[in-house]
């Protein structure tokens, strides 16, 4: 424990951002990190409890009270080496974690949390900046070879882990770089793509394989799935994956979005967000497209409230948006939780993002009628849209009698979170699924990870659906030293 007190002598202290005027007219990170002596402050706020709830709320159970010791003391690299003993990728979850470790902190129960989050972001960034990152290829080859499908956080732990144990590990991702709905589903203004990038390198150098633009089985043509971002050229079986290796994990996203089946749906200008977002991330990096998806002057409405739905609002607004409104069908939260009731667990309260302060409208216990149509020329054109307010009663939600309003919207994006993986991959391996279109796999310390197919495995929204990045991470390193285990018949590698 770094000091006694710091928790009483020192108050929290936020990361800062940029103007909102200066970061809407370029796609760069506009997060100001903690200086080093406001990090060893923030650190020293740190208890050291007996029993250190932050590193159970933590899905990949940081070691948090240890490497907020470090930093006091100003042990810099020491504090990445116990960082990366239990995440192989905080500079994506220091940057896009909603930080439940933090909701777990002690200190929340009567007052702030720690900036663990903050403390994070601070050492990964010095740990790059002073070349403490480096290969850490495996001192010898196991002769065993290892498919992965999917290179999104999941995908990229496991790939890794797996390197460094000895094992070939190949990758394949169906689009043109690396790093799956990290790569095409966050905006760069909240994670640039050099931080993919430079891992990558990393992992190259430590014998992991890369194969883009290569799709593992096959994707619907119609219906939800059909619109999910896919620059294949080439297309491998899941027979030949089986034949070539000795083993393959299903890493891949829950990609497939949830509709809105309301009057007017087929209408030009209603998009599913993850149409949206990854062709701008596509712009950003020197992809030319065609006829892309943009903001820029029209009334645009965002249904849904929650990441994804954040990360349109900030993508409109960069575009020039005329006006930008999110509905969203729950009731507004309480500002404040209700902490002695809810700690440790997370808590239900309004949580408001830097993209809605950049201007948007946000409306609560609302539901979608129907999609309007223009005249003339514009006749196969969404113009507006029906909605009408919702209340909660006896358990479910019924509509307000005479709350019907029509809203002007030139562009409709529906960010209403992701049912599945994509069915028809799983069904190339027939793989079972579980009662939410998931692959069947337990998490087990012994069989984990495994599903009915001999030599197969799922991990991340493969196996759980839509779920966050830090939850992907830990999945992609727990299935890892499953695989490890059945090629080996025992594994070092950590769960």
């Amino acid at each position: 424990m770094g000091k006694v007190t710091g928790f009483m002598e020192y108050e929290r202290l936020e990361e800062g951002y940029e103007p909102v005027k200066v970061r809407l007219k370029n796609w760069k990170e506009f997060v100001i990190g903690l200086s080093a002596e406001d990090s060893r402050t923030q650190a020293a706020r740190c208890m050291d409890c007996g029993t250190p709830f932050c590193n159970n709320g933590c899905p990949v159970n940081n070691i948090i009270p240890d490497f907020n010791d470090l930093v006091y003391r100003q042990q810099w690299q020491q504090a990445i080496e116990v960082l990366h003993s239990t995440n192989n990728f905080p500079e994506f979850t220091g940057r896009v974690c909603p930080a439940p470790c933090e909701a777990a902190c002690t200190l929340n129960v009567n007052g702030d949390a720690v900036g663990i989050k903050s403390i994070e972001h601070a050492i990964i960034d010095r740990a790059w900046a002073e070349g403490w990152v480096q290969p850490q290829p495996p001192a010898q080859k196991t002769g065993k070879k290892v498919a992965v499908v999917g290179s999104g956080p999941a995908g990229l732990a496991a790939a890794q882990q797996l390197a460094r144990a000895g094992h070939s590990v190949t990758v394949f991702e169906k689009n043109s770089r690396i790093g799956g709905l990290l790569r095409y589903g966050i905006p760069d203004f909240k994670m640039e793509k050099s931080h993919i990038d430079r891992r990558v390198a990393q992992m190259q150098a430590e014998g992991v394989e890369f194969r883009v633009n290569t799709l593992v089985g096959e994707l619907p043509k119609d219906g939800p799935a059909a619109k999910i971002t896919n620059d294949a050229t080439t297309v491998v079986t899941a027979a030949q994956l089986q034949a070539e290796f000795d083993a393959v994990l299903l890493a891949g996203g829950a990609e497939t979005p949830r509709d809105l089946p309301v009057p007017g749906r087929e209408l030009e200008g209603v998009h599913f967000a993850m149409e949206f977002l990854p062709q701008q991330n596509k712009v950003n990096a020197g992809d030319k497209l065609k006829d892309q998806l943009r903001a820029d002057g029209k009334h645009v409405i965002v249904i849904g409230g929650g990441d994804t739905g954040s990360d349109c609002v900030g993508t409109s607004n960069r575009h020039g948006a005329a006006s930008v409104t999110q509905f969203e069908l729950m009731p507004q939260p309480p500002e404040v939780e209700n902490r002695p009731l809810t700690w440790p667990y997370w808590p239900i309260k309004l949580r408001s993002s830097s993209s809605h302060e950049e201007g948007c409208e946000r409306v609560f216990s609302i539901a979608t009628k129907s999609f309007n149509p223009g005249t003339g020329k514009d006749k196969g054109r969404i113009k507006s849209l029906t909605t009408v307010q919702l209340e909660w009663q006896g358990g479910k939600f019924k509509e307000v009698p005479g709350s019907e309003k029509e809203w002007k919207a030139d562009l409709v994006l529906l960010a209403m979170g992701f049912t599945a993986p994509v069915a028809s991959v799983l069904d190339a391996f027939n793989v079972q699924r579980d009662a939410r279109g998931n692959a069947h796999a337990g998490t087990d310390a012994s069989g984990g990870y495994a599903t009915n197919v001999p030599k197969v495995f799922a991990a991340g929204d493969m196996r759980r659906g839509q779920s966050l990045v830090v939850w992907a991470i830990r999945e992609g390193r727990q299935a890892a030293q499953a695989v490890d285990q059945f090629l080996m018949g025992l594994s070092s590698l950590p769960r």
